[in-house]
């Protein structure tokens, strides 16, 4: 179960590298359809990146939820799998409700942005030297 819930994000992973290097070979492509193509494989990379670290978020309904319930020990992972009927309530919780109320406060709330972004800033370098791209 752990593998099957894995291969979800490692495919996303996979397609961002594939992309890198399709940026490499953009050089073979006419000139009016070079920008165009490098700026989509650039976003592609971007989103297979986004959602890849999305998807491996420890929330049950999440592929990370499943596999944390599938490496957790028992008395971590059945309570971690009684959240799943809640998974997406806390999502819309996390993604929306929480920004708004720090927006409200005056303090930074927005965790979406600090367990998805900032891996992907991380992450981007990386996939940026593949491309050949500063």
């Amino acid at each position: 179960m752990v593998l099957v819930a894995a291969a979800g994000p490692g495919t996303n992973l996979i397609l961002a590298a594939v992309s890198a290097v399709l940026i490499r070979a953009l050089w073979l492509l006419p000139e009016p359809a070079l920008q165009w193509t490098g700026q989509m494989l650039y976003n592609s990379i971007l989103l297979n990146l986004v959602l890849a670290i999305f998807n491996m978020l420890p929330l049950p309904p999440l592929d990370g939820g499943r596999v944390a319930v599938g490496l957790l020990p028992r008395v971590l992972a059945q309570p971690l799998a009684r959240l799943e009927p809640y998974g997406l309530l806390i999502l819309i919780g996390v993604i929306f409700i929480l920004p708004m109320v720090g927006d409200q406060l005056g303090i930074g709330l927005n965790i979406f942005y600090w367990a998805v972004w900032t891996p992907v800033a991380w992450l981007l370098p990386f996939f940026k030297g593949i491309a050949g791209i500063g």
